[in-house]
């Protein structure tokens, strides 16, 4: 009784239903390659199907016309028996299998397949293959087949081998009835025990033909919420309401996967650091017996190292005494599949602060070479695997137990570059709507610009010029290809130089966390190569490999660079062609390359002498050249003067930052607390967004979408807006001539060049996409020439910060901006002044249209100007 009370407690764990059975699963699935069907529309119906009688069906949006249900696998098994290529893919098909179309055809049935598939993917690969080769096997051709049927090196090849194995299984046939007919003996018992031992003593030989030599497709097995992509799922209508398919949301962190998810199939989000050249990749091997003259296979799977045969497994080289090395291998009969191996790493923000990121190799096959570049974001569904280090040999016995992981992958997702990336599919239809009238709520507002330049690092008191230039660098220009195949960037390089301690480093921070592709880095801590790209040494091949470096990274993105006085010389010059031509150029062992880096920088460097010293030059207080500091679209000298009160509001904003740990109260109390620095706010030349830093700062994300819309127009030059360009550069040119009066000890770094005119050139269309505008207005080239004016006073200011004050000559902005006009209508001998020259004038000198009225108000009360009523002209008053 004990026995059988024990046999019966132990049933249920060894029973044959815990475990997976094969057979069961490949009927399930050949049923779901037979009955499955797929919504598509009517106008992309396939042409090979003959079925006249379609079932229009309702959708969830009401609509029943155009709707019609097509068999899913039947027309792509068709065309793989009638060998009807598709036109992007010619020499191979390609079947996804998306275990929710799984679960969509059968939620109990396929649900239960489509968990152990995930489960065991590299087992049901073989049984997916298995069923799909049977079912091509049932099928009958096509009356048209032999219109796409073109016979290559297989088919013949094939044609061969069943014709030796028809004649060698004949010849063993006759063989065994001479046997049967001449009786056992002991000695004919002896050579069958040995042939058997022969036989077992083989490995992976055989003379059996494997069905993966005559295979034309590929198999890729889809984690459960993954779209396919090929046909016939091309054509798939997919309802938005009610869709099992979450393609934007899928992907682990590389630290996310643990061992239980060992031979599952995961999805893995990361950037693409490395790749290694496409190499064939040995799938069946292919030997010739010269003995016998038979043909041996040997199925490599997925074997990065493999022991060629030797011995022939026939049973007439097995029998025949002496026999040695008969197999030599046959590089034409055998099957090869292209073979790249990736190296993909955690992005910066899913690695935690103080950690080193991880990155894991993905090998991939087949159609999946060549998807992914370096530098690139992706997705990638596949198998985890372990995988030895070594399979023979003495780095295998160093090694000993020693496995590392690879990812077997199934799929690549190339995620869209940059900004190009929308927030709205990720959102429901009420969020979008209301995110859509948060963006249009700003962009028709008073002053976007203030307003989203105000949102970027609100906790930092003050910069608003440069919050701006940064903004404008996030947008961007328009890159133009011209028909000789010249192309001029559009990115916006920006430099930060000053003293310590005036929050650079923050800034870039910000910004390198705001941008979608941003990388941030320092100086001291990177070499020329890790900057551009390196050489390294291929560990799948023994070749030389090219891995690229942040600004290869940082393609399409901003890639910021702190301490960027502190790098070497050598290194420093590896960025010349970056900066301006946006290309790596990479001549080394033997590896002649040109990598795309079209990134914008944003460096921060400190001056030589611990806190700038205006009484030397700007190539003398920074450590840089002037063919680098010509390829900055604007500089920013950022000085710590001591001012009580700019340093008083500084203070408050910094202790009220910390004591409500935000900037939302911050503002409102700044707003109902002024203070005595009101006054010399409108002196200020950053000073005047006032109102708008008063409001509440931009979301991340809001930021984001509105910089993503602003990035798909392409704006460009009216006729009317050029001539005030020309107009403008040649003024600003000619402040620059030799015979010009000089503020600074050697300003030969802020000379106006052919630069600072697509400088311009490139923050008008920045401003100009700011706006949602496809044209370029006077407005966007004055506020360009304002802050290239402001970049440059700054440099040029002996006693000023980034605001643009001159307290050398003791005068505030109301004053220097009415000498202005007052020096003008000197020159021009007049009484009047029309006010758009007095604005543009005022613009071009580093001023903003709020201290331009500013100045016209005081000097009006004053009875010293006058502005008539339509507000056109000014008037000086003759005392």
């Amino acid at each position: 009784m004990a026995t059988q009370d024990t046999q019966a407690t132990a049933d249920p764990l060894f029973s044959s239903s815990n475990f997976p059975r094969y057979d069961k699963d490949e009927e399930i699935f050949a049923s779901f390659l037979r009955e499955h069907t797929i919504l598509t529309l009517a106008s992309a119906r396939n042409d090979d199907s003959d079925d006249d009688d379609v079932l229009m069906e309702p959708t969830a949006d009401g609509v029943s016309h155009g709707m019609v249900r097509n068999p899913c696998y039947l027309p792509l098994l068709q065309r793989i028996k009638d060998r009807h290529y598709l036109e992007d893919k010619v020499g191979t098909f390609i079947i996804e299998i998306p275990l929710s179309e799984l679960i969509a055809w059968d939620s109990v049935k396929g649900g239960d397949l489509a968990e152990r598939a995930t489960n065991n993917a590299n087992r049901y690969q073989e049984v997916f293959a298995k069923v799909i080769d049977e079912a091509l096997k049932g099928m009958e051709e096509s009356p048209n087949a032999n219109i796409h049927r073109q016979r290559d090196t297989i088919d013949v090849l094939a044609e061969q081998r069943i014709a030796q194995q028809q004649a060698s299984q004949q010849a063993r046939a006759e063989q065994q009835q001479q046997q049967q007919d001449g009786g056992g003996g002991i000695l004919n018992d002896q050579a069958q025990i040995n042939n058997a031992a022969n036989s077992a003593d083989i490995s992976g030989a055989t003379e059996e033909f494997p069905p993966d030599l005559m295979r034309r497709y590929e198999i890729r097995i889809l984690p459960v919420g993954r779209r396919g992509v090929c046909f016939p799922f091309t054509n798939q209508w997919i309802s938005k309401h009610n869709s099992p398919y979450n393609n934007s949301n899928m992907g682990l962190s590389l630290r996310d996967i643990r061992s239980r998810s060992m031979g599952k199939i995961v999805a893995v989000r990361g950037m693409i650091v490395r790749t290694s050249d496409v190499k064939p990749f040995c799938a069946v091997a292919t030997y010739y017996c010269d003995a016998c003259g038979c043909e041996v296979y040997q199925v490599i799977a997925n074997q990065r190292e493999f022991m060629p045969q030797r011995s022939c497994p026939s049973e007439e080289c097995r029998t025949r005494r002496g026999g040695g090395d008969t197999l030599h291998l046959q590089t034409r009969g055998s099957k090869f599949v292209k073979f790249q191996e990736l190296k993909i790493q955690e992005l910066p923000s899913q690695v935690p602060i103080g950690h080193v990121p991880r990155s894991m190799s993905v090998y991939c096959r087949g159609e999946l070479t060549r998807m992914a570049t370096p530098g690139d974001v992706v997705t990638i569904d596949g198998i985890f695997l372990p995988r030895k280090l070594a399979e023979s040999g003495f780095a295998a016995i160093k090694a000993g137990l020693i496995s590392t992981t690879y990812l077997e992958s199934q799929n690549i997702i190339v995620h869209k570059k940059s900004y190009d990336e929308s927030l709205l599919d990720s959102l429901s239809d009420e969020e979008s709507a209301k995110l859509d009238a948060e963006i249009m709520t700003i962009a028709t507002g008073e002053d976007p610009v203030g307003k989203l330049s105000s949102s970027l690092a609100p906790e930092i008191f003050g910069h608003e010029d440069i919050k701006r230039a940064l903004l404008l660098q996030l947008v961007g220009g328009c890159t133009r290809s011209l028909p000789d195949g010249l192309k001029i960037r559009g990115d916006i390089n920006v430099c930060l130089m000053g003293d310590p301690g005036v929050a650079k480093s923050q800034l870039l921070k910000h910004v390198a966390s705001i941008a979608p592709r941003g990388v941030y880095t320092t100086g001291k801590g990177s070499s020329g190569v890790g900057l551009t790209a390196a050489v390294t040494k291929d560990t799948t091949t023994g070749e030389m490999a090219l891995e690229g470096g942040a600004l290869v990274l940082a393609d399409r993105g901003i890639c910021c660079i702190d301490e960027f006085d502190k790098m070497d010389e050598s290194d420093r010059t590896a960025i010349h062609e970056v900066m301006e031509q946006q290309t790596v150029s990479i001549a080394k062992a033997g590896i002649v390359a040109t990598l795309n880096a079209r990134a914008a920088v944003l460096a921060a460097a400190n001056p030589l002498y611990s806190r700038y010293n205006r009484h030397k030059s700007l190539s003398e207080n920074v450590n840089l050249p002037n063919s680098l500091l010509s390829r900055f679209d604007l500089l920013f000298l950022v000085l710590d003067i001591a001012d009580v009160d700019r340093d008083t509001a500084l203070a408050r904003h910094v202790t009220l930052v910390h004591q409500n740990e935000g900037v939302e109260e911050t503002n409102n109390k700044d707003k109902q607390q002024p203070t005595d620095a009101s006054d010399n706010a409108a002196d200020d030349g950053d000073d005047d967004e006032g109102g708008e830093n008063a409001d509440k700062p931009l979301a991340p994300r809001v930021l984001r979408e509105y910089i993503a819309r602003a990035r798909k127009h392409q704006p460009v030059v009216p006729q009317d807006v050029a001539p005030y360009v020309v107009e403008a550069y040649v003024t600003l040119r000619m402040q620059d001539r030799p015979g010009a009066k000089k503020t600074t000890v050697g300003g030969d770094q802020t000379v106006m060049t052919a630069r600072q005119l697509l400088s311009i050139l490139r923050l008008s269309q920045a401003l100009a996409r700011l706006r949602f505008s496809d044209y370029v207005a006077r407005e966007d080239v004055d506020e360009a020439i304002r802050l290239t004016h402001m970049s440059k006073a700054s440099l040029e200011d002996e006693g000023g910060d980034n605001g643009g004050r001159k307290r050398g000559r003791g005068e505030d902005a109301t004053s220097r901006i009415f000498n202005i006009l007052r020096d003008y209508a000197t020159v021009q001998n007049s009484t009047s002044v029309a006010l758009k020259t007095c604005e543009a004038m005022v613009l071009r000198k580093g001023f903003t249209a709020q201290q331009l009225q500013t100045c016209l108000e005081e000097y009006q009360a004053l009875d010293i100007i006058q502005v008539n009523s339509a507000r056109t002209q000014v008037f000086f008053v003759e005392g």
